[in-house]
């Protein structure tokens, strides 16, 4: 069976991914999300996991056996090496993992979710398009520090190791803005479901008209 018609999400974090994920669920658009499958292979007996105590000893693995994330996040953001060994060790994983769900999936098109989507130039021979979902910095920084129980001085550090908010915009086929409320977000989304659909259904004829991205915009 062909692989559906494949768009990329990302956003800066705090931007509000996971709603507007939730969004195009319900609306039944197939999702990938790299960052539900990162917690499966770090969960209890996730398949990271053996090679994550290997690499970083085992006071980085919880007493269930999951990942210690909040250490782990501790260590990866103040340390640079010890994110690119986690990273060689999940990212091929994580990989693997999306293109057999994609390859198993059965609706028109596809939602990749990968929050560092430009940062790692990965998944470019799988996109057809390229989604955006934008926010104020500062609405990002409160709903970091909320849902993560983060300082502010910690989320301006992960957001000052992400691609800028300019460049995203810049680097996009489509952008979403999350500065309202719900309603005014699940209005975006519908619009661009009908618009997925149609390009999915119409490939090339269809792109014309939007725009289709040009070689090489998102690696």
């Amino acid at each position: 069976m062909a692989r559906p018609y494949c768009i990329g999400l990302t956003g800066g974090i705090g931007c509000g991914k996971t709603s507007v994920t939730r969004v195009f669920r319900e609306l039944g658009a197939a999702v990938v999300d790299t960052d539900e499958i990162a917690h499966e292979l770090t969960g209890p007996g996730g398949e990271a996991m053996d090679a994550i105590r290997r690499e970083f000893g085992r006071e980085f693995s919880a007493a269930d056996g999951s990942l210690d994330r909040a250490r782990m996040r501790r260590l990866a953001f103040s340390d640079p090496q010890a994110r690119a060994r986690l990273e060689a060790i999940l990212h091929p994983l994580i990989r693997a993992q999306s293109r057999s769900r994609l390859n198993a999936a059965t609706q028109p098109y596809a939602l990749v979710v990968v929050p560092l989507l430009f940062e790692t130039g990965a998944y470019g021979d799988l996109l057809r398009r390229v989604l955006v979902v934008d926010c104020d910095e500062s609405q990002q920084i409160e709903r970091t520090m909320r849902r993560s129980n983060l300082t502010e001085g910690e989320v301006r550090a992960i957001i000052a190791a992400q691609v800028s908010r300019k460049e995203r915009i810049v680097r996009a086929d489509d952008v979403l803005n999350n500065d309202g409320d719900m309603s005014a977000l699940r209005k975006q989304v519908e619009a661009l479901h009908a618009k997925y659909l149609l390009l999915a259904r119409d490939g090339d004829a269809a792109a014309a008209e939007y725009g289709p991205k040009s070689p090489g915009k998102h690696k």
